[in-house]
């Protein structure tokens, strides 16, 4: 592959794998962690970018993917695990969670009073917008890579920088549940991401 390749391509698999819990949950882990924040963002870590790398390298490692990975246990094991991660990935969890997570942040807050009606035209507008990026697959690296990666990345630099910027309180006492065991709360915090269902679709 080009050096231009890798990188879109990377830049997709990042924006792929960076979820509404990698934005939602290290801010509320490092406000609740406080003094503790290290441990828990190592633990974090582990679970929220370490298991996805390991899944990625598995289902890469693989002949046949997900059902070769399932086959070493039994065929039968190897189907109701592939049909248990595609429906988690998708309609159970996956699929909900992105257009839920999309309306609470993007829209809900400027249209409080608003009840269903704004819902239901959002949502339409968030999956029709997706569908349109879904029609071609062989566009899906310069879609997401060159179009909606760089975006992304500028919201973030922009949200930790204005965090950085108006902190201005010293860290606090970890919270009761950060405070015995704080790796460990930080590896259950990156799990609950959800990071580490991505590399098998």
């Amino acid at each position: 592959m080009k050096t231009r390749d890798v990188l879109f391509t990377g830049l997709m698999l990042f924006s792929l794998f960076f979820g509404a819990g990698n934005l939602i949950f290290p801010p509320y882990l490092g406000m609740e962690a406080g003094t503790a924040v290290w441990p828990a963002v190592l633990g974090f870590i582990v679970t929220g970018v370490g298991l996805p790398l390991l899944s990625v390298a598995a289902v890469a490692f693989t002949k046949d993917g997900i059902r070769s990975l399932g086959n070493a246990v039994h065929p039968l094991f190897s189907l109701c695990f592939s049909l248990a991660v595609y429906l988690a990935i998708g309609p159970f969890f996956g699929i909900p969670r992105a257009a839920s997570v999309a309306y609470e942040i993007g829209a809900k807050p400027f249209f409080p009073e608003s009840g269903s009606l704004v819902m239901w035209l959002f949502t339409g507008l968030f999956f029709a917008l997706v569908y349109w990026l879904s029609l071609n697959p062989s566009k899906l690296v310069d879609r997401i890579g060159q179009l909606l990666t760089p975006m992304l990345l500028l919201s973030i630099a922009v949200l930790c920088l204005t965090g950085l910027i108006r902190l201005d309180d010293p860290q606090a006492m970890p919270a009761e549940k950060y405070a015995s065991a704080p790796f460990v709360k930080g590896m259950l915090e990156g799990y609950l991401t959800m990071g580490n269902y991505s590399p098998q679709c």
